[in-house]
This record gives C-alpha cells, structure tokens and sequence, in this order.
C-alpha cells in the first residue's frame, strides 16, 4: 500500500515524544518493571503505522497510553484535536482532555471487549455515536449497517455481549471502533479471533478508512493483514526499557 502523495506535507494527528513507561508491582515489595523508554513516533492523516516486536516489548502498552488507559512516566503523546485543531498532551493525565479526544478524536479497538451487563450489543456499538452527538435511531441504525457487515447473527443485536462467543465478542469491538469517524483510530490484533471471511471485512473496512483519511496506529500478528494495510512499520524493540532493567 503506498501512502498519500500529501502525506509527507501534512500536520501530524499524533505525536510521541520521548515518552517512557514503568510499572511498579505493588504486591511485589514495590519491584519497577521497564517497559519503554524514549518512544519517538508521528502519525500523520491516511498513514498505517504498524508497532513491530516480540510478545511483551511494550506494543500494547503504548496503545493504551495514547488511549489515555495508562499514565505515562515522562515524555508527552500530542493529539490534534479535532474541534479546534490544536495539540493536546494526553500524558499531562488531565482527565478532560482524556474525555474529549474519545469523543471527537481518537477511537480504539482493544484486544478484549468489556461486556457491560445488561447492554445489548447493538447500544454497545451505538454508545460512541451517541457521545459524539448522533440522534438515538441513526446511532441505534448505523450500529446495526456494520454488525451486519461483520456477519454478527441479527438474533444478537438485542442481546448482551457477555456470553457472545470470543469471536462475536471480537466483532462487536470492532464495529464499535470503526463506528464513528474519528481520526485517529487504534487497533490492537483487530483480526486475531475471527475466521478468514470476517478478517476480508476488517481488511476492507480498514483499507476504508485510510482512503478517507483517517490515521492508524496499530498491531497485527497476522502478516497477511499488516502487509496488506501498513504504510510502514516501527520496531517498538528500539524503545524497550528491558535492556537497562
């Protein structure tokens, strides 16, 4: 896939800078595990960066620290806002600012669904449209097009996704991610429960939302799928923080 001809010439959506994240185990008598240090990256509109590396290096880590998830130790996570186009740090850990960049700027599909109890799946793809201002029955309707799509079984729709089975689970995650037109989207193994039918979806929803635009950071184990959708790709084994441990 080649990246766009104006790539180059654009303003970043996402920039990290020296940024570096340890985890303290509690439990553990206080012991600090390294996990990144220094991590240096740019996310520009209609670009797939791909995080590279072996199990454990800190991929995901980094996702959820863009995603606001986990605190950062140093460093700053720029996003470009999307209302009024200026850089905010998501590493200053201001709440608010966390918030709004869910809402207007940055969507993320994570490795697992968190099943809400008693929410139908349907209300749980529906949920970021309603939080960035889409009327109940568009929501309701726009969450029901990629369900659809994704070859979830209609009898589902109403039904909460906590007994779904992974693969359900998995597709009810990602039509949530991909439901809104956020940006910057995050994708942590999008495609690693799902048959290779639902994976040709993901491939093309994905391929969607670069034509328009949108900026992607994400991991893929599956090399059929990161070759098919990475405009490049970063080895997180240059940040790891293991080595100085």
């Amino acid at each position: 896939m080649t990246q766009p001809s104006s790539l180059a010439a654009s303003a970043p959506l996402l920039s990290l800078q020296e940024v570096g994240k340890t985890f303290t185990m509690h439990l553990r008598g206080g012991v600090r595990l390294p996990v990144v240090n220094n991590v240096e990256l740019e996310l520009h509109p209609g670009e797939c960066a791909v995080l590279a590396g072996p199990s454990g290096i800190g991929k995901s880590s980094i996702l959820r620290m863009v995603y606001g998830n986990y605190s950062v130790d140093h460093g700053r996570i720029l996003i470009r806002n999307r209302e009024n186009g200026q850089l905010e740090d998501i590493a200053s850990g201001d709440p608010r600012t966390i918030l709004e960049s869910r809402r207007h700027t940055i969507a993320y599909v994570s490795q697992f669904l968190r099943a809400i109890p008693r929410v139908s799946a349907i209300e749980v793809v529906a949920e970021p449209l309603r939080a960035a201002g889409w009327e109940r029955d568009a929501a309701r309707q726009r969450a029901q097009d990629l369900l659809q799509r994704l070859n979830l079984p209609s009898a589902l729709f109403d039904l909460p996704p906590a007994t779904f089975s992974g693969g359900e689970k998995q597709r009810v995650n990602i039509a949530r991610g991909f439901a809104t037109d956020h940006p910057l989207l995050l994708l942590d193994e999008p495609t690693a429960s799902l048959d290779a039918h639902n994976r040709e979806v993901v491939v093309e929803m994905i391929e969607e939302k670069l034509r328009c635009g949108t900026a992607i950071l994400g991991i893929f184990h599956d090399e059929t799928v990161r070759d098919r959708v990475a405009t490049r790709t970063i080895d997180v084994s240059g940040f790891s923080a293991r080595e100085a441990a």
